[in-house]
């Protein structure tokens, strides 16, 4: 794997002066036994600085940077530098396929060529063999520069378009999968996304035949999968890595790889989506490839701004579902009276004028049918404000469980009530608020005795307005009041 450019041509093989990077005295040491023979002189260095006083004193060949041991936030600056200044060396980077994300940021700073990890001794060898047998004169390039950027423009263009679904977050994925089996070279791509406590793969696009849940062992529940160590997409989603698997049995999960490669895959990328501000990655995206092959700066790049474009898609997504959610409370506080969690009086108003246009439209009967608690100025009077309260839950509580599922139960007043019951006539009004009237009656309410309610009946007429009808309803009921209460009357056309 490679992205060299300008590097001097006069060194090659036994001629090669080498200096190896690494913090740990156990792989400097391995490195030296497996692959000194390859330099006409080794040197070994534990750190960046130790390696720039070793170049600033006799210049080399080829600068070995191997990345094991390393740490990202620590070492990138020094690492970096050392990349910056290498005094005519070539460099050649060994990096884990768990920490490809080292890639473009020491690309930043120069040329680099690089091998992926874990590497046995015969395959350290072969790869650094194969490094030094290319010499040093700079590659022709596969393809003009202009055709490598109109192809990642082509990708993030359509990549971009994606976000007009970003109101829903599963179709989003799946047209940014759409979009990403686009790359060349990519044969399937898959978004998994973090939510609801686990990992779910969202979206995946490309090859009919290849299912990556059942694959990797699981459906929903990912974040558990047996395999999250070795498959790049669940690494790179637990780990916040970018994961770069250029063969796939460097993973130590040898069934996965064979599995993999029935479906015609060489390759696997994990891209982190990141997260807004610190934590856990969002999820991550998946792209398996048909063959392996290197990634210039502007891909590896590339795959960052995708992720970032996935971030974004998704928080839009979460803020379109917060946003219909917050509509909904705001919803529920304006329409629901905060006591009894019923109708409040101004939505009821809406209601019924919504049910009298249907009822005229479709020639349907409909009744109205108000009630208040008797005596309820004395419940406060005796037992207190809090117990009135209970009271009115109560009763309220007990109309609901009596209604059907068209009927609509008002709080209207302090201790009043109003029933809307579509398709119901006068008759049928009456015998509904009989049941109320008995069941209220009947049900037991903590801190006082048991409570009655009036009711008062109307239908509404052919030409009646909806104030007209609760006026007759109100009639109606205060007829019950005079006639002793705890009873009904219908109201009078």
């Amino acid at each position: 794997m490679s992205q060299q450019d300008g590097a001097p041509d006069h060194i090659s093989g036994l001629n090669v002066s080498g200096l190896y990077v690494n913090p740990a005295g156990q792989r400097r040491g391995a490195f030296q036994e497996a692959c000194a023979g390859l330099f006409g002189q080794l040197r070994v260095a534990d750190s960046a600085q130790q390696a720039a006083a070793l170049l600033a004193r006799e210049p080399a060949g080829l600068l070995v940077l191997d990345l094991e041991r390393f740490e990202l936030g620590l070492d990138l600056a020094a690492l970096g530098e050392l990349v910056a200044a290498r005094g005519g060396a070539a460099v050649f980077v060994l990096c884990p396929f768990t920490t490809a994300r080292w890639l473009p940021s020491l690309m930043a700073f120069g040329p680099i060529d690089y091998a992926i990890g874990p590497l046995d001794a015969p395959a350290l060898r072969a790869a650094l063999a194969q490094r030094l047998a290319r010499g040093f004169t700079p590659p022709a390039p596969p393809a003009p520069r202009e055709s490598e950027l109109g192809v990642l423009l082509a990708v993030r263009s359509a990549s971009q378009r994606a976000l007009e679904e970003s109101d829903d977050s599963l179709r989003f994925a799946e047209r940014l999968c759409e979009a990403l089996a686009s790359w060349p070279g990519v044969i399937h791509a898959a978004m998994f996304h973090l939510r609801d406590g686990d990992l779910h793969l969202e979206a995946e696009q490309g090859v009919p035949t290849l299912h990556l849940a059942p694959l990797l062992l699981r459906g929903d529940t990912l974040l558990h999968s047996p395999l999250r160590h070795a498959f790049p997409g669940l690494l790179a989603a637990a780990s916040g890595e970018f994961i770069l698997l250029d063969a796939l049995d460097k993973a130590g999960e040898p069934e996965l790889a064979a599995r993999l490669r029935g479906h015609g895959a060489q390759m696997v990328v994990g891209l982190p989506i990141p997260a807004q501000g610190p934590g856990a990655p969002r999820g991550s995206l998946c792209l398996l490839f048909g063959q392996a092959r290197s990634f210039s700066q502007a891909e590896l790049e590339a795959f960052e701004d995708l992720a970032r474009l996935a971030a974004f898609g998704l928080r839009m997504a979460e803020m379109g579902r917060e946003n219909e959610a917050l509509l909904g409370k705001v919803t529920h506080l304006a329409t629901t009276d905060a006591l009894t969690g019923v109708a409040n009086r101004r939505h009821g108003e809406a209601l019924l004028e919504q049910e009298i246009k249907r009822a005229r439209r479709y020639r349907l009967p409909l009744a109205l049918i108000g009630f208040d608690i008797d005596r309820f100025s004395n419940i406060n009077d005796t037992y207190g404000h809090p117990v009135g309260d209970v009271a009115l839950r109560t009763v309220a509580d007990t109309a609901k469980a009596l209604l059907r599922s068209s009927d609509v139960l008002v709080r209207s007043g302090g201790e009043e009530f109003l029933v809307i019951a579509p398709h119901t006539s006068a008759i049928d009004g009456l015998k509904m608020a009989e049941k109320l009237r008995a069941a209220i009656g009947q049900a037991e309410i903590p801190g006082c005795d048991h409570v009655t309610v009036s009711l008062g009946v109307a239908q509404l007429g052919e030409t009646e307005s909806g104030d007209s009808l609760a006026v007759r309803v109100n009639a109606a009921l205060a007829r019950a009041k005079r006639a002793g209460r705890n009873c009904v009357e219908l109201a009078m056309q």
